[in-house]
């Protein structure tokens, strides 16, 4: 069995990748970045998504001699440009404090009305290979942001997302639920194909 490494350390998010591509059907034995401890984190110095999903892989790939999988994702607000982007995981100012990051957020949109208050989740999912070859796919997750959070499952901002179509956020859908419409469900759904071709 090909071992294939996920290059995340986020508890929540190894476990939500690990189900997705599970469910895709990969016979290829999924363990986290946390496996490797000597690899240091990979600086996300990309200006996409697309960008800083590849230099993660293409790190852990180089590093461990094995196909790595990795994805950067965030929330991008209509109203504010498509912000915070690729920075909403330090949109605080530190790195993966879901609860300021969440907060500072919903100030800068206090007085935004609902009928503007659009956004969606995008990600973008790499697979890397130790010689070099690579290919990324992206999905997204169009929706509504809340004026204040609901729901206690998931991470990030999925507690003021609401799913177009949907009545609930993302962080009250159950994780089969959010992984049948996420973006990263969709992405890495994508790129299961693309593993199967390039490791069988």
């Amino acid at each position: 069995m090909t071992r294939l490494i996920l290059a995340t350390r986020n508890a929540g998010k190894l476990i939500e990748l690990k189900a997705i591509l599970a469910d895709a059907g990969l016979p290829h034995e999924l363990v986290g970045a946390d496996s490797y401890p000597d690899i240091p984190d990979v600086k996300e110095t990309g200006v996409t998504f697309a960008e800083n999903a590849l230099l993660k892989a293409h790190a852990l790939a180089e590093a461990t001699g094995l196909p790595a999988v990795a994805d950067d994702s965030g929330l991008c607000v209509d109203v504010l440009g498509g912000a915070p982007g690729i920075f909403s995981a330090r949109w605080s100012g530190t790195h993966g404090d879901d609860r300021a990051n969440l907060d500072l957020l919903l100030a800068q949109l206090a007085d935004i009305a609902p009928p503007h208050r659009a956004a969606h989740f995008a990600c973008a999912a790499a697979l890397a290979l130790p010689d070099g070859t690579h290919r990324v796919v992206e999905g997204r997750l169009e929706g509504t942001l809340r004026t204040t959070p609901a729901g206690t499952g998931g991470f990030g901002y999925d507690p003021i997302l609401q799913p177009d179509g949907e009545t609930r956020t993302c962080a009250e859908l159950s994780a089969a639920e959010k992984n049948a419409i996420s973006h990263r469900g969709k992405a890495f759904r994508a790129l299961a194909p693309v593993v199967a071709e390039l490791l069988g």
